[in-house]
């Protein structure tokens, strides 16, 4: 069966930019979330830490609404499903083996404790790359295999039963939560955010993204017939929503973080939840009304950005480990912000010129970074013309 060919939706690739953007910002002050707790901006390194923490269910909303927009109207018999995991094995799961491999290689270099036999190094990095360990970030990709793993089943019972596309984020929320319920008071599972469950809600709501797509897009935009509608009043609860949460969530992790205070666990969940859901929408109204204006340098910069995505994600801590390495014995407090500011600058700019350039120069880049900018446009002057949203689809 032939992909069927659709519109593209451009303003993916500005979501993925803010989300990877977000990523390593996390990623960037956690340091000082730890080291700079009396430091009169500890208050901006916490927001900063807290607020970006919208990338990793950024990342699965997106992943979700456009598998979910790409197969709604295809039926998943065997030819179809083959196609499916056999681009999820190309350019998903050997980059991930890859710099799974990397890391390891990496970790042992840096004194890590595993044992030094040849059996030994074997079995640790099975178990590590089968349960996403093998270093902090590979956790999403292991989620997401998750995901790919129970999308056929979960696109046929949306369409044998046309209604339940419209419950689908009900249907997340009440297996996200019986999940997180559970761990809590019934069984305990080590790692609780390395298993897809915990972001079940996020993915139906991806899900119904990419099913009601075409009716949304108006939506997104704003346009006149929306604001004339109660379009307006909803999204001004969801922009409350979206403040609200992110407001307590950053105040509840400073009070922890600064003075140890303790709160339930279900209630951090509950407030990060509600603004995980919020960011992607949000998120995704925002690009929307920036790509209208898609000549300004700032928009095709982060459509770039958007593009490789995937690879910066994977590259990146290894940036962050090398600037970590000549961390000054600083004692000005204007210079240690200054050298906290270059970690994140220098993270970002060096994983997305050494993907840009390896997209560039190499034919196999995907090997490391999936699928990349022209790879398309190549198999199209091959005569394997892909739909676009496949494109999309495994940058998730």
């Amino acid at each position: 069966m032939k992909p069927t060919t659709k519109e593209i939706i451009p303003e993916l690739q500005l979501v993925r930019a803010m989300a990877i953007l977000a990523v390593i910002m996390v990623h960037a002050t956690s340091y000082a979330t730890v080291q700079l707790t009396n430091s009169s901006l500890y208050i901006v390194y916490n927001a900063l830490n807290v607020l970006m923490k919208y990338g990793t269910p950024v990342f699965i909303a997106l992943s979700s609404m456009v598998l979910f927009y790409n197969y709604k109207d295809r039926p998943m018999g065997r030819e179809l499903l083959i196609r499916f995991y056999k681009q999820r094995l190309r350019y998903i799961l050997l980059p991930y083996i890859m710099f799974s491999l990397f890391y390891f290689v990496l970790s042992l270099a840096a004194g890590s404790s595993e044992p030094w036999t040849a059996t030994g190094l074997a079995e640790s990095f099975a178990v590590k790359l089968a349960t996403g360990k093998a270093y902090t970030h590979l956790y999403y990709i292991f989620i997401m295999m998750q995901f790919y793993l129970v999308f056929p089943w979960i696109l046929w019972l949306l369409q044998r039963y046309r209604r339940t596309p419209q419950w689908s984020v009900a249907i997340g929320l009440l297996v996200q939560w019986s999940f997180v319920i559970g761990n809590k008071f019934i069984f305990q599972v080590q790692n609780k955010g390395s298993w897809a469950l915990s972001y079940m809600a996020c993915y139906m709501l991806g899900a119904v993204l990419g099913y009601y797509y075409p009716q949304l897009k108006s939506w997104f935009l704003m346009s006149k017939r929306e604001r004339r509608s109660t379009g307006a009043l909803t999204w001004i609860g969801i922009w409350a929503v979206w403040l609200i949460s992110a407001t307590v969530h950053v105040y509840m992790w400073y009070e922890r973080r600064k003075y140890g205070t303790s709160y339930n666990s279900l209630i951090f969940e509950l407030v990060y939840n509600m603004y995980s859901l919020s960011s992607v929408l949000v998120l995704l109204q925002v690009s929307f009304l920036m790509y209208r204006q898609k000549h300004t340098f700032i928009t095709r910069k982060l459509d770039h950005l958007g593009a490789l995505s995937f690879g910066v994600y994977l590259i990146h801590p290894f940036f962050l480990l090398l600037y970590r390495q000549f961390s000054p014995h600083i004692g000005s407090p204007l210079l240690i912000h200054v050298w906290y500011a270059g970690e994140f600058l220098f993270a970002l700019i060096c994983s997305w010129v050494v993907v840009a350039v390896t997209a560039r120069l190499l034919p196999f880049a995907w090997i490391f970074f999936g699928q990349l900018p022209g790879m398309r446009k190549k198999k199209v002057d091959q005569g394997k013309r892909m739909s676009s949203l496949e494109t999309l689809l495994s940058k998730g």
